[in-house]
Parts: structure tokens; C-alpha cells; sequence
């Protein structure tokens, strides 16, 4: 099996595989132990490095926990991700605390502030008593080895936090949508790059919505767009082992050419506002 391309994660010295196990799919569930064991075990047998959750994805890190926990070997060389959507200082903490114990792990390798929408939030976030202290300690400390951002509705908000907050990362939108509206690839990621912060790609399929095979949109051309914009990882959620194994099929296969990637833009340009559901459009 060919080895997964590794790609430097930012400014940190660390590298990621070039794709990643996303935090929904069968992850997003509670009590399907099994079939979750089954989608993270394919994940490692394929090689893949990179693993997302979040406190608010249902058992995403009890999930996890159980693989970790039961094989602490396995655990050493991957790339653990998890998020708190908490606004303040004392949540976020709390949350820190109980992802880790879900996890069972003593460190996190990246600690997200997850889905930034607005300015508003923004200045909770960033002010006294706010989640970025709880952040930035955690990473002081030892805690957390890096910490990140995301979000998917406004480009503007997630620039403003890339280029004033101490985060190593930053998850944005990365699909053939949003090279047609511009945004989030014309600005936001600019703007990461420029401040040497990591870039995660999500809604890569689009919840796979955008998934028209008979029009030659399929999972592996959807991947391969993401591949082809400068980002260190794009991330997947699998709800079965084959799927695992067309994401990793997929991040072999590498970026796909920029012809080929122009036309995907142009396929999705008439629709895109419409298709670009996660940002909130009225």
C-alpha cells in the first residue's frame, strides 16, 4: 500500500497525512460502538494520521477513547483533534477537562474554539473572562500541543480570528462551492498562510450533497479539489470502513489537475450560494 502524503501542519514542525478521519459519519452517533471501532480501526490500517472530533459531535470522543485506551500503541503517532464551543473562560476549561477524560488521553494534540459565526461572538471569545484565555493557557501549560479556530459561515469573522489570535490552525470550508463564491479561498486562507497557520479543509463533500457521479462529481474528485488548495489536511466523516478506504483511495491519488479543478468550479458556479447551505445565507 502506498503511503499517505504527509503535509506540514503550519508554523507548529509537525506533518499531518493530507487526509483526515472527519468527527460526523458513524462518529456523530451514540451506541454504535462496533461500527465506530471498525470506521477508526480502517482509519489507522490505512494509514491515515489525522483524527477530528468535537465535544458537541455526539460520542465522537468516547469513540475514540475505546480504541485509544485499549490500544495506547496506536495512539503515539496520530494527530488527535477535538473542539469546545464554549464562549467562556471557566466552559471551555470544563470542556477541556472532559474531552480528554472522553478521550482518555493527557494530551491533545489540536484544541479547536469551534464555529465562529459572528463579530459578536468574536469579541466574547477574545475578551476578559473569555474561551481564547482558556486556550491559550491550556497550551502554556501543556495540555493542548496546539490550538485552532473553526468555522463555516462568515470568511471575514474567521479571517479577523486567523490573523489576531495566537492559533496554529484554522478549519474552513474547502469544496469546488466555495472556490466558485470566494471567501473563505480568496481571503480566509490567504490570510492564514500569510500568518503560517495551519489550514484544515471541512465540508469537503458538502454533507454529500454535492456528490453527482453520473456527472463525474464523485467523492475522489471532491477530495482531490481539496488536496489541490494550500491546506495541510482535508477531512472526511465515514460512516463505513469502504468509505475510509475511498477517502485514503483518494488522498493517494493526490490533487487533481488544475483544468480538472476549474471545471468543478464551473459545474457548481450557477447553483453555489443555494449549495453553500452551512454559511447562513437568508
Amino acid at each position: 500500500m502506498t503511503a499517505l502524503e504527509k503535509r506540514r501542519f503550519g508554523k507548529t514542525g509537525r506533518e499531518v497525512t493530507a487526509v483526515g478521519l472527519g468527527g460526523e459519519g458513524v462518529l456523530r452517533t451514540y451506541g454504535r460502538h462496533a461500527e465506530a471501532n471498525a470506521v477508526i480501526m480502517e482509519a489507522v490500517n490505512q494509514g491515515i494520521a489525522y483524527f477530528d472530533s468535537a465535544k458537541a459531535y455526539a460520542g465522537s470522543e468516547d469513540y475514540y477513547g475505546e480504541v485509544w485506551v485499549r490500544r495506547p500503541d496506536l495512539r503515539a503517532p496520530v494527530f488527535q483533534a477535538s473542539k469546545s464551543a464554549s464562549r467562556a473562560h471557566a466552559g471551555a476549561e470544563m470542556d477541556l477537562l472532559e474531552t480528554l477524560q472522553r478521550i482518555g488521553i493527557g494530551t491533545l494534540d489540536l484544541w479547536q474554539i469551534h464555529d465562529v459565526r459572528t463579530f459578536s461572538e468574536i469579541r466574547e471569545i477574545e475578551g476578559a473572562g473569555g474561551a481564547l484565555e482558556a486556550f491559550v493557557e491550556a497550551k502554556e501549560r501543556g495540555i493542548v500541543r496546539h490550538i485552532g479556530v473553526t468555522g463555516h459561515h462568515d470568511p471575514d469573522v474567521l479571517a479577523h480570528a486567523v490573523e489576531n489570535w495566537p492559533v496554529d490552525a484554522v478549519m474552513m470550508p474547502i469544496n469546488p462551492v466555495e472556490g466558485a463564491l470566494g471567501g473563505f479561498l480568496s481571503s480566509t486562507l490567504p490570510a492564514a498562510k500569510e500568518q503560517g497557520v495551519a489550514v484544515i479543509g471541512m465540508k469537503v463533500l458538502g454533507g454529500s450533497n454535492y456528490l453527482v457521479p453520473d456527472a463525474g462529481v464523485t467523492s475522489e474528485a471532491l477530495v482531490r479539489y481539496a488536496l489541490a488548495q494550500d491546506i495541510s489536511v482535508a477531512i472526511v466523516g465515514c460512516s463505513t470502513p469502504a468509505e475510509v478506504r475511498a477517502l485514503a483511495a483518494a488522498g493517494r491519488s493526490g490533487p487533481l489537475p488544475d483544468d480538472e479543478a476549474a471545471a468543478l468550479v464551473e459545474a457548481f458556479r450557477p447553483h453555489a450560494r443555494e449549495l453553500a447551505y452551512y454559511r447562513g445565507f437568508r
